[in-house]
């Protein structure tokens, strides 16, 4: 027999095993499928062997609950009219693999595309209408802020399409070149002023210091000058006691002896022009060195040892 009788002896077997064979499909691991009859939803099948309906039910879609990411670059404006530019990254997926999520799925949009589209705007329309409210100089520090109120705002949104906004990621914040340079400036002058500011600080703890180590230095060394000149008054007065007990002595023994008192003057004398001249360490000392001036000086002397004398009886 040739082909072409067998073909028309055996065409009922051909179109039952096209059939059988053509009942049995597959769905892959991380997909839901969804089965119509007519055009119309059926029901949903599960990830392995499946088997349907031959010629009245068709695989409509194949709806992925796995995660999916989109990047995003988008332009928003501040409150005081500044440009700032966006890079973010979006992670969402389907809620979950029940049967009216999928439902929802896989007939709330014509196409994948018209999903991610509607997804991008609605998030970058509530990304600006949250930057319009803030400053230039707020919207580099709100970054969680901005994520936060996004995903509140879209949830709910996304929850009427069956899906899911699990992430959203704003990688980059940036401005306009001449915002960036201003931004700039305004951070160095602040640092300068801080650091100004701290060199103050410093040169103010450093005065103050100085000026309290100074304080108890010309306390201490008044202190000191105090107890020098007391000591040196102390001895001035030792001095003149020994000095006059020594020359009250000197005088006595020389009446006993029948002598003249002045030779001790004149002693004194003689000593201590010999002492000015070779202890002298360039001053200059005008003494009287004529018979009336030498009188004069006796006569000083004399009286002084005269009132030591009276001073020391009393």
């Amino acid at each position: 027999m040739t082909v072409a009788e067998i073909l028309a002896s055996y065409w009922w077997v051909i179109i039952v095993l096209i059939i059988f064979f053509g009942s049995f499909f597959s769905i892959n691991q991380g997909y839901v499928g969804v089965i119509t009859m007519f055009g119309k939803y059926r029901r949903i099948v599960r990830p392995g062997l499946n088997m349907k309906l031959p010629i009245l039910e068709s695989l409509a879609k194949k709806v992925s609950i796995q995660n999916r990411s989109v990047e995003l670059e988008f332009q928003a404006v501040t409150q005081d009219q500044a440009n700032v530019y966006f890079k973010s990254m979006l992670l969402y997926s389907v809620q979950n693999a029940d049967e009216e999520t999928i439902k929802r799925v896989a007939f709330k949009f014509v196409a994948e595309r018209d999903l991610m589209q509607a997804l991008i705007r609605t998030i970058e329309g509530n990304i600006r209408s949250f930057v319009a409210t803030k400053k230039q100089a707020e919207v580099l520090g709100l970054r969680r802020e901005i994520v936060q109120y996004v995903k509140v705002e879209v949830d709910h949104s996304l929850e009427e399409w069956g899906y899911h906004l699990q992430d959203l990621q704003i990688n980059d914040i940036t401005f306009d070149k001449v915002i960036l340079d201003s931004m700039s400036k305004v951070v160095a002058s602040n640092n300068l002023k801080a650091a100004a500011e701290n060199e103050g600080q410093a040169l103010l703890i450093t005065k103050t210091k100085q000026a309290e180590a100074d304080g108890n230095a010309i306390k201490i060394s008044a202190e000191a000058e105090k107890q020098a000149a007391q000591l040196r008054g102390q001895g001035v007065a030792l001095f003149r006691k020994e000095v006059a007990a020594g020359m009250s002595e000197a005088a006595e023994q020389m009446k006993q002896a029948n002598l003249d008192t002045n030779v001790i003057l004149f002693s004194m004398w003689t000593e201590a022009i010999k002492n000015f001249a070779e202890y002298g360490k360039g001053n200059v000392i005008f003494l009287d060195g004529s018979p009336d001036g030498m009188e004069m000086t006796m006569k000083q002397i004399q009286a002084l040892m005269v009132k030591q004398a009276g001073t020391s009886k009393a």
